[in-house]
């Protein structure tokens, strides 16, 4: 993980930090760890509709936004929700937003809805004196369908919210849009025209999309600046030999992985985020019964070793 511009985030300000969405349940958890700020997230209103994912939901922050198409009915929920809002920020919290109201793997940032704005100018209404910022997030994928997989989070500089509120209203929502939209392109890759020749086209090339600076200057320009292409690594013979090795160990937790979860994905861009989630529960209590099973049949030193042994080829598995 390669973190850029942590120091631009407000250590003691409200800030709305708001960010292209591309990785299910990932982006979040990785701005959760790498922004220094202790969050709220504004989540889909439909991945609430199971009471005990609720319960977990709520627990970790996390608050139900609903869309139009989540029923013309349900709209006004948000008028508390974002109640709640303006108070975590009048306490100086850390909102998160997804301002493009769904996640896509694709590498551009798709036209953002108008949720946000509302949030800040109801927000600045009723606490005209409050030091609003606003923080504009690149999260950068190499391969956004895998995992383990490298991310760039690229925060940019603050914004700060004031300046709007000497426009009228719908001068304020259109320049609050395109503002954050325009920061937000620069922080990721922004593929605008002839979407699936030109990320063919950079595949081909080896691009390294953890570089989007690079990326987009290439877009534009047609000129490769340095880093443009991904390093080649002499050792992936080796990685895949890792790779296979460890499949073995974990054979009845991958077996479950491609045969019973993966396929029952709907959403692409939640294949990291399960994936993620098999390698903190199922992984563990498998490795776990191997050790109980080699520690009480061949000793201890034996189990412990094996043990060690298995943690150094995961840890080449991901590093190579």
């Amino acid at each position: 993980m390669h973190v850029k511009g942590q120091e631009f985030v407000p250590k003691t300000q409200p800030v709305l930090i708001l960010s292209n969405h591309q990785n299910g349940l990932l982006d979040p958890l990785l701005i959760a760890t790498k922004s220094n700020r202790f969050c709220y997230y504004l989540t889909r209103a439909a991945v609430f509709q199971k009471p005990l994912v609720a319960r977990l939901l709520k627990g970790l922050n996390m608050l139900p936004v609903y869309r139009a198409r989540d029923g013309w009915q349900n709209i006004t929920n948000n008028n508390a929700i974002f109640e709640i809002c303006k108070g975590l920020l009048k306490q100086k919290e850390a909102l998160v937003i997804f301002p493009e109201g769904s996640h896509n793997l694709s590498r551009k940032v798709r036209p953002l809805s108008k949720g946000f704005t509302r949030i800040i100018l109801d927000t600045l209404d009723t606490y005209p004196d409050l030091d609003l910022q606003l923080l504009p997030v690149g999260v950068n994928y190499n391969n956004p369908k895998g995992f383990a997989d490298s991310m760039f989070l690229n925060i940019g500089k603050p914004i700060s919210a004031k300046q709007y509120t000497t426009l009228k209203k719908v001068d304020a929502v259109a320049a609050l849009k395109k503002d954050v939209q325009e920061q937000i392109q620069l922080l990721t890759t922004h593929i605008e025209d002839d979407y699936e020749v030109v990320v063919k086209n950079l595949e081909q090339e080896r691009a390294d999309f953890l570089k989007p600076d690079v990326i987009n200057h290439y877009l534009v320009k047609g000129e490769k600046r340095s880093g443009f292409k991904r390093s080649k690594s002499f050792l992936k013979p080796l990685k895949i030999i890792f790779n296979t090795l460890l499949k073995l160990v974990l054979l009845p937790v991958y077996a479950l992985w491609k045969l019973l979860f993966q396929p029952k994905i709907e959403e692409k861009e939640f294949t990291g985020t399960f994936r993620f989630a098999l390698g903190l529960t199922l992984v563990p209590l498998w490795l776990l019964i191997i050790f109980l099973v080699v520690g009480f049949n061949l000793g201890w030193t034996i189990a412990v070793m094996q043990f060690a042994f298995i943690a150094v080829l995961a840890l080449l598995s991901v590093k190579l």
